[in-house]
């Protein structure tokens, strides 16, 4: 059984695409940036904007019936890679005890100039 999460962001419709999907006991969080509407949240603050999309992610993979605990993998990817201790400094606020694999990389750019990193996570739930 497939279930589609959408959060009613213009892209999503757009690009045809889901924030989460849920099939089964696998769930795919999309690439989740630090964006509310047409606003950037935290500009020109990494830290902040992490926050935000970790938040968001933990959001999506609860109304698919998660929690960060399921989380085993995560996909950071940052546009500026000096910044990296930031973005680690969140990722532990959230997975301090859950320590899941991941992987940080530095891309010439995101969607939006003002984006600073955008994560995807995959969950697992427990058979």
């Amino acid at each position: 059984m497939r279930k589609n999460i959408l959060t009613g962001v213009i892209w999503e419709e757009q690009a045809a695409y889901s924030r989460a999907v849920r099939i089964g006991h696998l769930i795919e969080v999309s690439g989740t940036t630090a964006v509310e509407g047409a606003t950037v949240v935290g500009k020109n603050d990494v830290y902040a904007q992490t926050v935000f999309v970790l938040q968001r992610i933990e959001k999506a993979l609860g109304e698919a019936g998660a929690t960060l605990n399921d989380v085993i993998r995560t996909r950071i990817y940052v546009a500026d890679i000096s910044e990296w201790e930031l973005v680690a400094k969140a990722h532990h606020q959230f997975f301090k005890n859950i320590k899941p694999a991941t992987t940080l990389v530095e891309v010439s750019a995101l969607i939006n100039t003002d984006l600073l990193v955008e994560i995807e996570a995959s969950a697992v739930l427990a058979p």
